[in-house]
């Protein structure tokens, strides 16, 4: 029997099995990265977005596709991590706003929607890369557009999208000879590709026709479940923060009603008054800081701090139907900050963050205040020590991420709320990050700006270039010179055995990584250095840094550093301790 349309329980259906699928499948994801590193994380982010994605479109449950996709878009865009999790959340963003206002959606509409979202994804992207995910969905979209036109059944036209998306990522080595050479598929490809074999394993059900994939996969979906996600947790500044709150009184928290809501324009049958957003955010400044609201379609997503939420309400009312309302009276919770001065921040209690990082207070005697800084720094490490280093130099929020955990978008939307300062820079130091970093900044109302460091050297050298009596460009032209002038190596173990550029390599053999080429493999530890640092010294250099990791011992480190001696008389060489997971040394030349 064939199906004509979809609604919104029908999608819904779509995107819990698609989810489920990828879950089910993340760590095949993860091993299909192209290095053969322990922290390979596409599956990993792609599901980690998409448990986002579907959390909220459980809580939001509409038989309309259009709110349907437009939950679904929402939990995607704000828990997006990584690349792919940016993109993938990008994909559905587009096809939601194709969507909008729908009931229902037949084959023209959902092969539109699919073009939509590969457009948007696109425009996401600076330098699109063709073998990647984008390829996958760009041929998909573009087989459906086609294929429409034949069909009025929504199941076969999945099947033909599945289908297509399919073929794609088996080209996918033909465009990224990185792939050919190490012999898998884009790894985001094929975690997209699980996400429509979700859809259309859903559609089968409904329309009583059995369906035979093109390669092995579980021969039955089991009821999705929900992902735990670690949050990405801020480090504040260790100077004076944790005794912050002994320096302000509880009465001086003057817009104390720390709220958040959304004002659906459409429920009820509802459209609402006109919304102008700059006299909506005016409004609310007259007695709220802090302020941030977000507009997708007929969606409006705001946070304020107040003294009068009631006003808050009536003001927000003539625009639509108020949903998902909270209220915190941060003067309960600076109260209970106070009873023990030890206290432990994290993303999920941003209210108390914001009193720690230095919230501006109006009306309290000089002392008391907290002034809005003109510059603030959030920076993304892993390992105390790397993360002592940015905090002793400027840094004001560490969030604790890399390779292994990517902070969301919305982990870094909330730290930037949660500092009082008057421009903020963000330094993502992950290439896999930077794309959650800029959407989140874009999201923001703040003045922001991401430095795109794609290491920790590199964020640590911009770091050491910021200079607090210089204007914001000014600030971010030397930042972004700084990372570029620095080159970055690591060593770690490969997973699997492989051959990349011409080095074999044997799983378990320690990998010496030059920013993103892998110069060497080497069963010692102490030689896969040495190789490496040569290979990053060839060009010259004056002072090298190393930052030990675990699995670095100091009778190894010591060894090191005095073939560096013997090798390199004239070299200015600093150790210091990362602690970083995973990676026993990484090292900088400047």
């Amino acid at each position: 029997m064939s199906k004509r349309s979809i609604n919104g329980s029908d999608f819904a259906a779509m995107a819990l099995l698609g989810a489920d699928y990828l879950q089910r499948n993340a760590e095949h994801v993860n091993a299909l990265n192209v290095f053969p590193v322990p922290d390979g994380d596409t599956g990993t982010n792609m599901n980690l977005t998409m448990t986002s994605g579907v959390r909220e479109l459980r809580s939001k449950p509409s038989a309309s596709i259009g709110k349907a996709t437009e939950a679904l878009s929402k939990g995607l865009l704000m828990g997006a991590r990584g690349n792919s999790g940016v993109i993938l959340s990008q994909l559905f963003r587009g096809f939601s706003r194709s969507l909008a206002g729908l009931e229902e959606a037949g084959t023209a509409q959902l092969a539109a929607a699919l073009q939509h979202g590969v457009d948007m994804a696109y425009k996401a992207v600076v330098k699109p890369v063709e073998g990647t995910i984008l390829t996958v969905a760009k041929e998909a979209a573009k087989h459906a557009v086609q294929y429409a036109r034949r069909t009025s059944d929504v199941s076969e036209l999945m099947r033909e999208v599945h289908k297509k998306a399919y073929e794609a990522l088996q080209r996918t080595p033909d465009l990224l000879p990185v792939l050919k050479q190490v012999g898998v598929v884009d790894s985001g490809g094929q975690g997209l590709v699980f996400i429509y074999e979700g859809f259309v394993r859903s559609l089968s059900e409904t329309d009583g026709n059995g369906y035979q994939d093109h390669y092995s996969m579980p021969s039955e979906a089991a009821p999705p479940e929900e992902v735990a996600v670690p949050a990405a947790k801020p480090v504040i500044r260790k100077q004076e923060p944790l005794s912050a709150q002994a320096r302000l009184t509880t009465e001086a928290i003057e817009f104390l009603y720390d709220m958040e809501f959304f004002i659906n324009r459409t429920l009820s049958g509802h459209t609402g008054a006109f919304f102008d957003e700059s006299a909506y955010k005016r409004a609310l400044g007259k007695d709220g800081d802090s302020i941030l609201v977000i507009t997708e379609e007929d969606i409006i997503k705001v946070h304020v701090h107040s003294r009068k939420p009631g006003d808050v309400l009536n003001l927000s009312l003539p625009y639509g139907e108020l949903t998902d309302i909270h209220i915190l009276n941060m003067r309960e919770q600076h109260r209970d900050l106070l009873e023990n001065e030890h206290v432990d921040v994290s993303t999920a209690d941003f209210a108390a963050a914001e009193l720690l990082a230095g919230q501006a207070v109006q009306g309290v005697p000089p002392g008391q205040v907290f002034e809005w800084a003109p510059f603030g720094i959030i920076a993304v490490a892993i390992g105390e020590g790397i993360e002592d280093i940015f905090l002793e130099n400027d840094v004001d929020t560490v969030l604790s991420g890399g390779q292994t955990m990517n902070p969301s978008t919305e982990d870094f939307v909330k730290a930037i709320e949660a500092l009082s300062a008057e421009h903020i820079f963000i330094l993502p130091n992950n290439g896999n990050i930077i794309l959650a970093a800029e959407q989140a900044a874009e999201l923001s109302e703040r003045n922001v700006t991401v430095i795109p460091t794609r290491t920790i050297p590199q964020g640590l050298a911009a770091v050491l270039a910021f200079k607090e009596e210089e204007t914001a460009d000014r600030n971010a032209a030397w930042m972004k010179n700084a990372a570029e002038q620095v080159l970055s190596g690591q060593v770690t173990k490969a997973v699997r055995d492989t051959s990349i550029e011409g080095v074999d390599i044997r799983e378990g053999d320690y990998i010496g990584i030059k920013e993103k080429t892998i110069v060497v493999s080497n069963a010692s530890l102490q030689e896969a250095c040495q190789s490496l640092i040569v290979s990053m010294l060839e060009s010259g250099g004056d002072l090298l840094t190393i930052l030990t990791g675990e699995g670095a011992e100091a009778a190894g480190t010591a060894t090191l550093c005095e073939w560096i001696a013997e090798q390199y008389p004239e070299l200015e060489l600093e150790v210091q301790n990362g602690g970083q997971p995973l990676y026993p040394y990484v090292f900088a030349v400047e």
